[in-house]
C-alpha cells in the first residue's frame, strides 16, 4: 500500500474532496486526522473510514484560527505519534463573492482568512511536525481559477487561490532540501456541494461547462486520486507544482509564455 505507516491530516474533511481523500488515503494504509467546522460531517467521514477498515479521528478546527490549527497538528502527533501528510483542503466559496464593485469587505476578509490564511496556519504548524517525522508531503488546494480567472465573478475566491499558488511555490523552494514536498492541487469545476451551491442556476452551470473540453464537471473522487499521487512516493520528484486536474479547461485557454 502506498501510504503504509503514514499519518495524514486533512482539513475540510467533512465532505467533498476532503472526505473522498480521507477514504482514498486510508485505503492505501494511512491513518487519518479529519478536521472541519462541520462536526457532523467530519464524524461521518471518520465512521466511513472505520467501516472500510481504516483508522481515523475527527477534530473540530476553524483553519482561520491559529490555535485551532496548532491543536489539530498536535492531535495528530498525540494520537498517532507523527504527521507525514498535510492536505490543506478547507475552503469556502461565498455566494456574495462577486466582482470588485459588488463584493463587500467582510466577504473578502472571510474568504482570505479561510482560504489563504488557513493554508498559512496549516503550514506554520504542520511543516514542523512533518520535519519531526523525517519529511513528507504538503498538498494545498488551489483552483484552476487562480490561473485562468472565473467566468462567473468570484474575486475574493480567485485571489485567495492565487495566493495559495504563490505560497506553495515559495514553501516548496524553502523546504525542498529538508525532505518536504509542497504542491498545489488545482481542481477544475467540480460536481461538489460547494460549487453547485454557488452555481445555483442552470445558466451559471452552463457558463462553466461550455469552457471544459471534457464537457462535464469533475468528481471529488478524481481529486482524491490526484491528492493520493501527490501524497505518495509516486511523486517523489515532484514539488512546487501547479497540478491541474481540470478536464482540460486551462489547456484550452492558457497559452504558454
Amino acid at each position: 500500500m502506498r501510504l503504509e505507516g503514514k499519518v495524514a491530516l486533512i482539513t475540510g474533511g467533512g465532505g467533498g474532496i476532503g472526505r473522498q481523500t480521507a477514504l482514498a488515503f486510508a485505503a492505501e494504509g494511512a491513518r487519518i486526522v479529519a478536521t472541519d467546522v462541520n462536526s457532523e460531517g467530519g464524524e461521518e467521514t471518520v465512521s466511513l473510514v472505520k467501516e472500510a477498515g481504516g483508522e481515523a479521528i475527527y477534530r473540530d478546527a476553524d483553519v482561520s484560527k491559529a490555535g485551532d490549527c496548532e491543536a489539530m497538528v498536535q492531535a495528530a502527533e498525540d494520537e498517532f505519534g507523527r504527521l507525514d501528510i498535510l492536505f490543506n483542503n478547507a475552503g469556502i466559496m461565498h455566494p456574495e463573492d462577486g466582482d470588485a464593485v459588488a463584493t463587500e469587505e467582510e466577504i473578502w476578509d472571510l474568504t482570505m482568512n479561510i482560504n489563504l490564511k488557513g493554508v498559512f496556519f496549516g503550514c506554520k504548524y504542520g511543516i514542523p511536525a512533518i520535519l519531526r517525522a523525517g519529511g513528507g508531503s504538503v498538498i494545498n488546494t488551489a483552483s484552476f481559477v487562480a490561473v485562468l480567472g472565473a467566468a462567473t465573478p468570484q474575486l475574493a475566491y480567485t485571489a485567495s487561490k492565487g495566493g495559495v499558488l504563490a505560497m506553495t511555490r515559495e514553501l516548496a523552494v524553502i523546504h525542498a532540501r529538508e525532505g518536504v514536498r509542497v504542491n498545489a492541487l488545482c481542481p477544475g469545476p467540480l460536481k461538489t456541494k460547494m460549487l453547485m451551491d454557488f452555481l445555483d442556476t442552470e445558466e451559471k452551470k452552463q457558463r462553466r461547462l461550455v469552457h471544459v473540453p471534457m464537457g462535464r464537471f469533475g468528481e471529488a473522487t478524481e481529486m482524491a486520486q490526484a491528492a493520493l499521487y501527490l501524497a505518495s512516493e509516486d511523486s517523489s520528484y515532484v514539488t512546487g507544482t501547479t497540478f491541474m486536474v481540470d478536464g482540460g479547461i486551462t489547456s484550452a485557454y492558457v497559452t504558454p509564455e
